[in-house]
């Protein structure tokens, strides 16, 4: 695609919208199809339309929530991959696709219901943390802090004050 291959420069809807194309399609450099794709991309008849996925999901029962990327304390089955790949490590090691396979299995099978429960406590606080304004460092001291909680109190900016956080 070409807004893969396109670096902005600048923000094409701020300023001038210049941009520098590596692609080979772009003859001087200057491309204006990633702005382009961008305006269209926010128009209200392409954001209302439903990815296949959303479709498919919705058909069958299922709701679909998107996360942020690069935000795996927002998402609980992060947490729930990184307890099962510790159980995995504790597994004789082999090569053979069998021995693999049900290891796998065996450690994604191994993940407690109640720390999948925790975990998702856990995304929920950083959440609320996200929503109340917090930064990443604040967010991590106040769900670690109030541990217990399912949201953080609503005094939470004054405690991170007193902490000097």
């Amino acid at each position: 695609m070409i807004i893969v291959l396109c670096q902005l420069l600048n923000d094409p809807l701020a300023n001038d919208g210049t941009t520098l194309c590596i692609s080979p399609l772009c003859r001087n450099g200057n491309c204006s199809m990633l702005q382009t794709s961008r305006v269209l991309y926010n128009q209200p008849d392409f954001v209302a339309v439903e990815s296949n996925l959303e479709r498919i999901c919705k058909a069958r029962g299922f709701s679909v929530l998107f996360l942020p990327k690069f935000h795996c304390e927002l998402n609980f089955i992060e947490q729930c991959w990184g307890y099962a790949k510790r159980i995995y490590r504790q597994y004789p090691t082999s090569s053979k696709e069998v021995d693999l396979e049900r290891n796998v299995l065996s450690a994604l099978e191994s993940v407690p219901l109640d720390s999948m429960r925790r975990f998702s406590t856990r995304a929920c606080r950083f959440m609320d943390a996200y929503h109340k304004g917090l930064n990443g460092k604040q967010a991590a001291w106040a769900s670690k802090k109030y541990r217990g909680h399912r949201v953080l109190p609503d005094s939470i900016l004054h405690d991170l004050d007193g902490a000097h956080v």
